[in-house]
């Protein structure tokens, strides 16, 4: 069977391949049949069908009827949550954190139609770091800042600096450093605020255009987090999750805890007025953190897989509130 197709109205009947499309693809006529009837040979007639595809008379399109479930996935994923878009990679990518979600990242990062000028937060987290040593498409102009401190981390992917160094030399963009600690002590805390330098991030997080931020794991749960957070506050059980270190409970509620007032980092009220902030998580054990995230309002677009799209499904239908 001829495969789906679009036969362009604008085309004059006139044309001997537009006549030869339409009998093909909408009347199934053979080769054989439109030659005869156009008194063509049928080598002609195939010249001509050719010459419609390539000349866009006709539009071949061929769905993968597999991407068509993944799609009607995101579609579910993002209403249940509340954001605008879901990017969904396919099967589970929890080993595969950079090439298996890079394609879904450069799909986000083209949505934000970012130009020269604009600029775009990038927070700490294992999937984000593992994200900016991969190649995306050149952001000539676009400056590149850390949504949280990080100078003195000892894990590579808690060191924000260096996640914008990475980011911003793979798609030749212009980095800006915030060279401070996640919670300085009070007095560094109240020194940075009357620095040029850090003011200067600021007016950055607060003019943002798109974000990419991860979302972390209940903090009981975690084998790796920043030094900086207090993991034995007592506030801190209750976490299920954080976004640019704003930690928070199973019903979106942002939970304060003792030093929470020095943490340099965007603020939840930051991160929901940036039009493209793209919270990037997989995993079932991050069902609930990305879920609650959501309803705290800290990002309104997602990058995740299936494997983790049902997983937040599947909680959502446990909920008693559900």
């Amino acid at each position: 069977m001829p495969p789906a197709f679009e036969a362009a109205g604008t085309v004059p009947l006139a044309s001997p391949a537009y006549e030869a499309a339409k009998a093909y693809y909408e009347h199934n006529q053979t080769q054989a049949e439109i030659a005869a009837r156009m008194g063509v040979s049928r080598a002609t007639v195939s010249r001509l069908l050719t010459e419609a595809r390539e000349s866009g008379i006709v539009r071949i399109q061929v769905i993968n009827p597999h991407q068509q479930g993944t799609d009607e996935l995101a579609v579910r994923t993002a209403e249940v949550l509340g954001i605008s878009r879901v990017y969904l990679a396919a099967g589970n990518q929890s080993q595969h954190l950079g090439p298996g979600l890079s394609d879904q990242v450069r799909l986000a990062l083209t949505d934000m139609h970012l130009v020269p000028g604009d600029i775009l937060l990038v927070s700490s987290g294992r999937t984000v770091y593992e994200i900016s040593q991969r190649d995306f498409p050149p952001l000539h102009g676009v400056v590149v800042a850390p949504s949280v401190g990080g100078q003195a981390e000892p894990e590579a992917w808690y060191q924000t600096n260096e996640i914008t160094r990475a980011l911003a030399q793979n798609t030749q963009a212009q980095p800006m450093f915030l060279f401070a600690e996640a919670m300085p002590s009070p007095v560094m805390h109240e020194a940075l605020h009357h620095d040029p330098g850090f003011q200067r991030i600021e007016r950055l997080w607060e003019n943002a255009t798109g974000a990419f931020v991860g979302i972390g794991a209940p903090t009981a749960t975690r084998r790796s987090i920043s030094p900086a957070v207090p993991v034995d506050s007592e506030v801190l059980k209750h976490a299920v999750g954080d976004v640019c270190l704003n930690f928070f409970d199973a019903s979106g509620q942002l939970l304060e805890f003792p030093g929470h007032e020095r943490l340099i980092h965007t603020s939840v009220d930051v991160l929901r007025r940036i039009n493209h902030c793209v919270g990037i998580a997989v995993g079932g054990h991050k069902a609930l953190s990305i879920l609650a995230a959501a309803r705290l309002g800290a990002f309104n677009h997602l990058v995740t897989d299936e494997y983790t799209a049902e997983a937040i499904l599947a909680t959502v239908d446990q909920s008693p509130s559900a």
